[in-house]
């Protein structure tokens, strides 16, 4: 028995609040640092200030809408989304020019550049969870045929706007919506006697790509038409200290300023390391070397705490729609943080992932301000209902 009547008003959620100050006040504090060298004449802190206000106009814009909402603008946006992915594709130089030699951002005057892939992360996992949703309510009676007939649609809804990514091409933001997928798939409800045959088959091919990288890529070449210098991630990757001079520099440079932090590091602003680009991708090889294993676990600890409380609000939330929601966003800053930190340690290949929050960028910030707000949303629209079982 339940009654309608609440206990509780909307209210912002204050915890939530002070996680996110504790991260800009990282991400402010590592990137004045990083533009101290030589190599940059731009001031990112400012532009970061103003990033992060930009967010939090995002964040007052989506905390008034309620689920109903939500769902109703799911489909525009990621219609939206493929819209300006497809458009990337075919777009003049003039606004979509080829950096570093993907063609991900559009030329917008006055903000500079936008990377649309990082907003469509936040459209797939609306849609998904809408997608999710709705069947489940459609078939309320679990069978293999319906459940397989909702892998289908998570699997085509997220295949799309991954096939426009990977014409960019854009490795990272395609791992991160498979990573997206995944988790919502394991939230979806369908049975392992589908996911298991299907993951263990990705396993063993994935097994089976790394095999012929590392032992035979003359079939690579010879079958597949992947190129010799393609291969130079892995392998500087596996062993960086014979590709220092090229594709393993950015690396053992990392490794170098991490490790010589040790444990307490060596002081604000007092860096030996050179490190290109420290105030982007490997902003994280900063704090491990100026305040050393404890800083660096400190910021650990604050993504994880991150992380619980998303958990807490999708476990407390009576609405499924909403939880998917949670499991959505829980996937994509789990896999940014474990991708981004592991790659500057050496433990997985340099990916071009930012770290959430803390990295410097535009597009990145307002991805991940954008899916905290829908995290927002939900504790604001929470209510309590008196004599509920």
């Amino acid at each position: 028995m339940t009654s309608n009547k609440t206990t509780n008003p909307p209210k912002l959620d204050y915890s939530l609040v002070l996680i996110l100050f504790l991260l800009f006040l990282v991400s402010c504090i590592s990137i004045y640092s990083a533009q101290t060298t030589g190599q940059y004449s731009e001031n990112f802190l400012l532009k970061q200030i103003v990033w992060y206000m930009v967010g939090t106009g995002i964040i007052a814009a989506v905390i008034t809408l309620d689920s109903e909402q939500l769902k109703k603008i799911s489909w525009y946006a990621y219609g939206f989304g493929l819209f300006l992915l497809g458009f990337l594709i075919v777009a003049p130089s003039s606004i979509a020019p080829v950096i570093n030699g993907a063609k991900a951002w559009f030329i917008v005057p006055g903000l500079g550049s936008l990377q649309p892939s990082e907003l469509v992360k936040v459209f797939i996992i609306l849609v998904l969870a809408r997608v999710i949703d709705e069947h489940h309510h459609k078939n309320p009676i679990k069978t293999i045929q319906t459940d397989l007939w909702l892998l289908i649609k998570i699997g085509f809804f997220t295949g799309l706007p991954l096939l426009l990514v990977m014409q960019q091409p854009d490795l990272g933001t395609g791992l991160v919506f498979i990573a997206i997928m995944l988790g919502m798939i394991f939230i979806s409800g369908i049975t392992w006697k589908i996911l298991a045959p299907i993951f263990g088959t990705g396993i063993t091919l994935i097994s089976g790509v790394l095999y012929l990288v590392l032992a035979k890529p003359e079939i690579l070449e010879k079958y597949f038409g992947v190129k010799e210098y393609q291969f130079g991630r892995i392998y500087s990757w596996i062993d960086p200290y014979n590709y220092q001079s090229s594709t393993g520099f950015q690396l053992t440079r990392s490794l170098l300023a991490i490790g010589s932090g040790e444990t307490s590091g060596k002081g604000y602003g007092t860096r030996e390391v050179y490190l290109p680009e420290s105030h982007t991708d490997f902003i994280f090889s900063i704090i491990g070397e100026e305040f050393g294993f404890i800083g660096a676990s400190l910021l650990v600890s604050l993504f994880f705490l991150l992380i619980y409380h998303i958990t807490k609000v999708g476990m407390e939330t009576k609405n499924n729609f909403y939880t998917y929601i949670c499991v959505g966003v829980i996937s994509m800053i789990t896999f940014h943080v474990f991708q981004n930190i592991g790659m500057t340690i050496g433990i997985l290949p340099i990916t071009g992932i930012p770290l959430p929050f803390i990295s410097y960028g535009g597009s990145s910030l307002m991805g991940n301000m954008l899916a905290i707000s829908l995290i927002f949303s939900i504790r604001y629209h929470h209510k309590k209902y008196m004599f509920s079982n």
